[in-house]
């Protein structure tokens, strides 16, 4: 009677175990296919780039004269700092990140802040540097080519930015960061790639002129 109540027991604790398990698989299936997912939209996203960059070079290399007329090169101070704010931004978003790892919220949030902080100086001094400009979009090839290059990598950034804000807005609803996020994980990413297409940019604008 005993040994019989015994494997009864064991057998109502398996079946309880046993979906359990299944659970937890099944949600760390569906963290690997949203980060392949995610990893395939970065893909896209460096495809389109590149196609922009291979034209750039296309148009620059086979053109008589490329500068607008009037414009003989584009000032590079101002750009370039933007350029050094913008790259150091990923390492302090990597922080960021690691204080979530270590469950130091408030650590998380600063670096957080402070990497949005550093966004959005890089987004008003693009803006700056826009107003001062002596071309405009329809100023032969270079131009057309400028704004377009430059206006959709600001898009990415500022869309990175928001991004940033969600996911700091989201550290605030109690309990929702205490097993990591994985939102604060490809928005991070997002940032990394758009610092990487950054530095692609300002060498073939700024630096071959």
């Amino acid at each position: 009677m005993s040994t019989n109540l015994d494997l009864n027991a064991r057998s109502e604790l398996g079946a309880i175990a046993a979906p359990s398990l299944g659970h937890g698989e099944h949600e760390h299936d569906d963290l690997g296919n949203r980060r392949v997912g995610f990893w395939i939209f970065l893909l896209s996203e460096s495809v389109i780039f590149i196609s922009f960059f291979v034209g750039y070079i296309v148009y620059k290399t086979g053109a008589e004269t490329w500068l607008p007329p009037g414009v003989s090169g584009l000032e590079i101070r101002e750009p370039a700092i933007n350029t050094v704010v913008l790259v150091s931004s990923s390492f302090v978003i990597y922080f960021a990140e690691r204080f979530l790892h270590h469950q130091n919220l408030w650590g998380f949030r600063a670096f957080w802040l402070l990497t949005m902080a550093m966004g959005g100086y890089f987004l008003y001094g693009q803006a700056v540097e826009w107003q001062g400009l002596a071309f405009g979009l329809t100023d032969g090839t270079f131009g057309g080519i400028f704004y377009l290059l430059t206006g959709f990598h600001g898009l990415h950034v500022f869309t990175g930015v928001l991004l940033q804000l969600l996911m700091l807005v989201k550290s605030f609803i109690p309990g929702n960061y205490d097993n990591g996020e994985f939102g604060v994980e490809a928005t991070s990413l997002f940032w990394h790639f758009v610092d990487v297409i950054w530095i692609v940019l300002f060498g073939l604008i700024y630096v071959w002129q």
